[in-house]
């Protein structure tokens, strides 16, 4: 598993720069500053804090939440080692469930498990990656996302 991670972030290591800090206190810190150090620190800061995946569960620190992806949260801490197997291929039971879960319509899920796919490496930077720090990172892609961005909102 982790050689199939670190695979994926070679890949896609370009695709990090853009990668953008959704909520949390590094992200209310940073607000509204461009480019890498801004980036780096704030989401620094939500990493050494632990309080992006608090915001999120609490809708507090900036990040808007639901039920659904509370769920998908929780659906992530006892699956994640499944879902970046799943996700890395772009298809599985587990990003299905994923799917169902964040209420992602049938018409919709194969843009789902394209754009999972495709984000691969931001959403799973390293072999270390938590199941919180995934979560936001997915909740983050599906919104820059137009036609996902409805299943992430609050």
């Amino acid at each position: 598993m982790k050689k199939l991670i670190a695979g994926a972030v070679l890949l896609g290591a370009s695709s990090l720069a853009f990668a953008q800090p959704g909520c949390g206190v590094g992200a209310m810190i940073w607000k509204g500053q461009s480019g890498a150090a801004p980036h780096i620190l704030a989401a620094t800061t939500n990493g050494t804090f632990g309080n992006q995946t608090l915001g999120m569960t609490t809708g507090t620190l900036g990040c808007d939440t639901d039920q659904s992806v509370q769920s998908m949260a929780l659906f992530m801490d006892n699956n994640i080692d499944k879902v970046a197997r799943d996700m890395s291929r772009g298809s599985g039971e587990n990003l299905d469930t994923m799917a169902v879960l964040l209420g992602v319509d049938p018409a919709d899920r194969d843009a789902f498990r394209k754009v999972l796919q495709d984000n691969f490496a931001t959403i799973f930077p390293n072999s270390d990656t938590t199941s919180g720090e995934a979560v936001d990172a997915i909740v983050a892609v599906l919104e820059k996302d137009k036609t996902l961005s409805k299943y992430v909102s609050a």
